[in-house]
């Protein structure tokens, strides 16, 4: 039975499954994948639905990971859209819908080229599927709860291929080798309230913070290493929560985010903006507190089998080689690598997250032509 990939993709945009509800997706492919040979073992943690599969057996022969998620963000405000955001409608080449394009049809791709790979040629070794629904939230329950998992049964994966959109622009564009890290980091500074016309009287603290985040953003991290452009930093928000013109708070909080690369760490980082903090926290008597929260620290999968396996396969169907970068955001890589070297390839992910997402529907069969070539290969 030849699966389409099409159709697959419109079954999982109907299925609501806006982070954390599961919305039927996890079952739709347990229900798939069980029916055509593959062992499936629901994993849930914190409410969260994920999924595991194995087509082979797992000390036999190389095994070939992919990693995706069903998990989608809110739809925002429905009269925006054009669409019934769940309703996967096709209109002028396009399939419509929330999760058309981040990654409902990465999904769909994949598990429809492995079906039809194990049933058609049967392979010396073992194809993994893992499937998340947190991505999109905290990710704390969703591929790291996958992995826990795995560890704990034997279970193992020697590379693996994150479906995510990877290409800006045109299809087979670009693939993703690695990302950069990304830190957040929350600064609450403490002075003494006062009349604003008397400031000798009060500690203004925002003051103090202007200070400080004038310093950060005013201080060159880095110049980009030989995968990574420059490190970032961005302020997000600086707020006091005073609607009185004439009142000098308290309090002023602030938020930045980081988007470091591998000269840096979490650790290292979060040294850099507390020895800063208490610079201007010296300089003036203003208390702050310091909270930082690394969402995934950098990394790089070093250009070689993985990639040059996808680079072939995306040359041999579609004519073009694929840029190997390390820009964009976060993704489940940055916990996929902690157990086998990890790379990124997926559709163009212009409309992910937007009003009236969608997928050109050509791609979704060439991104399954991709995958499967990949997993020929790769066994070959």
């Amino acid at each position: 039975m030849t699966i389409d990939p099409i159709q697959l993709t419109a079954d999982l945009i109907k299925c609501p499954s806006v982070t954390p509800a599961e919305g039927g997706a996890i079952t739709l492919l347990e229900t798939l994948l069980s029916a055509n040979g593959f062992t499936c073992t629901r994993i849930e943690r914190g409410g969260i639905h994920n999924l595991f599969a194995r087509w082979g057996a797992g000390n036999n022969g190389r095994s070939f990971g992919f990693n995706g998620h069903t998990d989608v963000v809110p739809v925002g405000d429905v009269a925006a859209w054009t669409v019934d955001p769940f309703g996967a409608e096709i209109r002028d080449g396009f399939m419509y819908g929330r999760g058309a394009t981040d990654m409902k049809s990465g999904v769909a791709a994949f598990v429809a080229a492995a079906i039809d790979f194990v049933a058609d040629t049967p392979p010396d070794g073992s194809i993994v599927i893992t499937i998340t629904g947190d991505e999109e939230g905290d990710a704390l329950d969703g591929t790291t709860a996958i992995l826990d998992w795995m560890r704990a049964n034997g279970e193992t994966m020697d590379h693996c291929l994150v479906g995510e959109p990877t290409s800006p622009d045109t299809m087979g564009q670009m693939m993703k080798i690695g990302r950069r890290g990304s830190l957040t980091a929350f600064f609450t500074a403490t002075g003494v309230q006062g009349h604003s016309a008397y400031p000798h009287r009060a500690n203004n603290p925002v003051t103090a913070m202007v200070r400080l985040m004038d310093r950060l953003a005013s201080h060159e991290l880095d110049q980009g290493t030989d995968h990574f452009d420059a490190s970032t930093l961005a302020i997000t928000t600086v707020d006091t929560g005073n609607p009185a013109t004439n009142v000098i708070p308290a309090q002023c909080r602030a938020t930045v985010n980081i988007r470091f690369n591998d000269l840096h760490s979490g650790d290292s980082l979060s040294q850099w903006l507390n020895s800063m903090v208490d610079q201007v926290a010296d300089e003036t008597g203003i208390t702050f507190d310091l909270r930082v929260k690394v969402s995934g620290e950098s990394f790089i999968t070093p250009p070689g089998e993985l990639s040059d396996l996808i680079a072939g396969a995306v040359q041999a169907e579609l004519g073009v080689t694929p840029e190997m970068s390390t820009t964009g955001g976060t993704s489940d890589a940055r916990f996929v690598k902690d157990l086998c070297p990890v790379t990124e390839f997926g559709l163009v992910g212009k409309t992910m997250h937007s009003v009236d997402e969608r997928v050109e529907v050509a791609q979704i069969t060439q991104l399954k032509s991709i995958y499967r070539r990949i997993l020929q290969d790769y066994f070959a």
